[in-house]
């Protein structure tokens, strides 16, 4: 379990941006130069995860930064942005499989 403070920066946030899209003739133009981007955001440490469904048109991407506007001016670089609504959440505990140790495997 993460409680939301960082060693190295301590004025790090997590947040959940909850993204609702729609899709027109051209929205599929902008996916690949979108999936660069979240790639460079993934590489760079400020996205942990990313999520879309297509059943319903939703994403949700888990980010770090320091306040809800830098996720914002994160979020305005998209390519995919003119075709979103989205909320952003302040984290308090951030937890799952990937903090934990390993199970120990007894040969």
């Amino acid at each position: 379990m993460i409680i939301m403070e960082s060693i190295e920066n301590p004025n790090l946030k997590k947040f959940i941006v909850t993204i609702n899209f729609f899709m027109d003739d051209e929205f599929m133009s902008f996916v690949q130069p979108h999936r660069t981007y979240i790639n460079l955001l993934i590489n760079k440490g400020v996205i942990d995860s990313y999520a879309v469904s297509m059943e319903s048109y939703r994403a949700w991407i888990m980010m770090t930064a320091e306040t809800k506007e830098e996720i914002t001016a994160y979020l305005k670089k998209s390519p995919l942005h003119p075709y979103w609504t989205y909320q952003i959440d302040e984290l308090f505990v951030y937890d799952g499989q990937t903090y934990r140790l390993p199970a120990l495997q007894m040969n």
